[in-house]
């Protein structure tokens, strides 16, 4: 078997496991297995094949992995979905009691609960929405 194919074979494999790990490691040890290839395609010797696999494999996992992990890492900057209805005011469309009620967020028709159990919310008032559990809001009026 060409040496070529070989370290096409180990980038695929590394890939591969790179896909079930997610440590961003062996995914940049796959792209040296690749570049590498394409180094003995062309006709390097084998002990210089290994030489361009470790400078590479070196390289990429102290320079590239920290860059990507701090791509990765960062906080999602905006909130999608629920998350994004958390803080936001909302427009009491029905009385607002421990066991149910109904507000108006952004447009749409929420049911809803009174966060504080002692709290009854009358309609029209403006309220914060505090949690979202499941498709009910909690809510509690403002100030």
């Amino acid at each position: 078997m060409d040496p070529w194919l070989i370290w096409l074979v180990v980038a695929a494999v590394l890939a591969v496991a790179e896909i079930f790990t997610l440590t961003a490691a062996l995914g940049l040890l796959g792209g040296a297995a690749l570049v590498t290839s394409g180094c003995a395609a062309v006709g390097l010797a084998l002990p210089l094949q290994f030489v361009v696999f470790t400078i590479v494999a070196v390289v990429s996992v102290l320079f590239v992995r920290p860059l990507a992990l701090r791509r990765m890492l960062q906080p999602q900057a905006e909130r999608f979905g629920i998350d994004a209805l958390v803080g936001r005011a909302a427009y009491v469309v029905s009385e607002i009691t421990v066991t149910g009620g109904r507000v108006r967020i952004g447009g749409e028709e929420w049911t809803a609960r009174a966060y504080d159990e002692t709290l009854v919310i009358p309609p029209g008032a403006t309220v914060d929405v505090i949690e979202i559990s499941g498709t009910t809001a909690l809510v509690y009026p403002r100030e």
